[in-house]
């Protein structure tokens, strides 16, 4: 069987970017809890906010530098297999991907290093504030990058100069409604991810006391908080620290998936608008009509539905998901099929930039099985992750977690929940503008759009990008391996782990403190 050197891109560019941007939502949800318990501690002066501060911290750094890591790789790739593409949307991608460069990685390094080295050096008022400008940046750093993949799946604020987009209007690149909805829909996604992450991590911490039988509870099931002095710093203010910490990522976590609901729900009716096929595929709505499908089966890549078998809909569902009313029809495929063949043509043009692909047949249909159960499982994996985050607030409402490891493990698994719907919702967004890479405007831009077949770089062939994809699936999976380890080795550690001098006596004979210890053993040691 013959390779394909598109197909091969695209799987290299999809699983690149799925990786990356496992971090960019952990990122973008736990800053802005580590900038909380910071501005907590600064204001009360309370020693547990302090230890929650570093603590979080230390995983947020973590993960921030394995996604910078990751991270360089993705614009890279344009040149690499994509030049074609590039050359296509350069003009209007170079604005953003400059600012979110120059304006917001700089800025986010600069104060981010400032915060790493400025603890016990800086007011603490002054060390605050350069983690909030680090946080702040990171997440305009996320506005100008989704404002670029935005561009993609609605272009605007270009004229079309001899083939290609020239943008004439910068506001209404970096204000494209489909960039502020997905903007706004992803910062809520990602503190869901954050609010998860730091309810099942502590929730473990809570029931690791309880198995080393340092809480105990009473006749009435409430915490007896204890201490163990042989283990750096299980104190009493380390339960503190944990409780405090699940309560407050829990009630995070609960209000993010109500913003994520809403915020997609405008996302949602936006799509509807702007890319009705992807949204019909999302539905395997073929027919016309007003139902929700919740459960389909069979062939879901079926176009005339013979095949396909609804088990359960909602009535009106699907006109409210598009329109806000329960009686309007939303058109299905096979109403939308034609008109797209009509719009773009049934054939890809003869032309050089398709090779061996001219004339071959459009297929406009994106995977339906991709689409439909991308769709819910984003739906459904981030409900999932609201209830743990409920039962996590259920299970210590007596002050401590219950002694069941099962339960324990059931919190650490559900981590995964809100990374598989972020995953996924990404995912579905992508898959669903096929077979444009950039999808058209009609209404505004007309004929500015790209097919995907027309965006791979003429150079390569299907043997250099299978190197390139292999390659990368090693290095990224050491990668892997490398943050799984350091992850599990702070996690498992607790606060001993980004706060060392909790295990070590002052030394009278060391005017720098516990602090200036030597901490060789610590890889993260410049991480104050």
């Amino acid at each position: 069987m013959e390779l394909d050197p598109l197909e091969i891109a695209r799987w290299q560019f999809g699983i690149t970017t799925v990786y990356h941007f496992w971090m960019v939502p952990l990122t973008l949800g736990l800053g802005p809890i580590v900038v909380l318990f910071q501005s907590l501690y600064v204001r009360t002066g309370h020693a547990r906010y302090k230890r929650m501060t570093k603590f979080w911290g230390k995983l947020f750094l973590i993960n921030f530098i394995m996604g910078v890591a990751t991270g360089i790789v993705q614009e890279f790739q344009f040149g690499l297999a994509w030049s074609e593409y590039s050359r296509f949307v350069g003009d209007v991608f170079g604005a953003p991907l400059a600012m979110e460069g120059l304006l917001a990685f700089f800025t986010e390094s600069i104060f981010l290093g400032i915060w790493i080295f400025g603890w016990d050096r800086l007011p603490k008022k002054v060390h605050l504030f350069s983690l909030v400008m680090a946080v702040g940046a990171s997440v305009l750093s996320a506005y100008f990058i989704i404002v670029a993949n935005s561009w993609m799946q609605h272009p605007v604020g270009v004229e079309l100069i001899d083939g290609r987009p020239v943008m004439n209007d910068i506001v209404a690149v970096l204000t494209n409604n489909t960039a502020v909805w997905a903007f706004t829909h992803a910062v809520f996604a990602s503190l869901l991810v954050g609010g998860g992450f730091v309810v099942a991590i502590a929730y473990y911490h809570l029931w690791q006391r309880r198995r080393d039988g340092i809480d105990t509870v009473d006749e009435n099931g409430k915490v007896v908080v204890g201490e163990a002095p042989e283990i750096p710093g299980r104190d009493r203010t380390d339960h503190t620290v944990w409780l405090r910490s699940l309560r407050i990522g829990a009630v995070i976590g609960i209000l993010a998936f109500g913003g994520t609901a809403l915020t997609g729900d405008f996302l949602g009716k936006l799509m509807y608008e702007q890319q009705p096929l992807k949204m019909a595929s999302a539905e395997a709505a073929c027919h016309t009509g007003t139902d929700f499908s919740v459960l389909s089966i069979g062939k879901l890549g079926s176009k005339d539905c013979d095949d396909i078998v609804p088990i359960l809909e909602i009535p009106g569902m699907l006109s409210f998901l598009a329109k806000g009313d329960f009686t309007t029809d939303v058109p299905g495929i096979n109403e939308l099929l034609p008109v797209y063949e009509e719009l773009y043509g049934t054939h890809l043009p003869e032309s050089e930039l398709y090779g061996e692909r001219s004339g071959e047949p459009v297929d406009y249909l994106p995977l339906i099985e991709v689409t439909y159960w991308g769709f819910r499982a984003m739906i459904g994996f981030g409900g999932i992750s609201a209830l743990a985050c409920l039962a996590g607030l259920w299970f210590t409402r007596k002050g401590t977690a219950h002694a069941s490891k099962p339960l324990m493990q059931a919190a650490i698994l559900s981590i995964a929940a809100p990374f598989i719907a972020n995953t996924a919702g990404w995912v579905f967004t992508e898959m669903g503008r096929q077979p444009f890479v950039v999808v058209p405007n009609p209404e505004a831009m007309d004929g500015v759009f790209m097919f995907t077949a027309a965006a791979l770089s003429p150079g390569v062939s299907a043997g250099e990008m299978l190197f390139s994809l292999l390659s990368f699936l090693v290095i990224y999976g050491v990668l892997l391996v490398v943050e799984i380890i350091l992850m599990s080795r702070y996690v498992r550690g607790g606060i001993a782990s980004a706060m060392p001098e909790l295990g070590r006596d002052p030394d009278p004979a060391d005017p720098g403190g516990p602090d200036s210890a030597d901490r060789d053993d610590d890889v993260l040691s410049f991480a104050y």
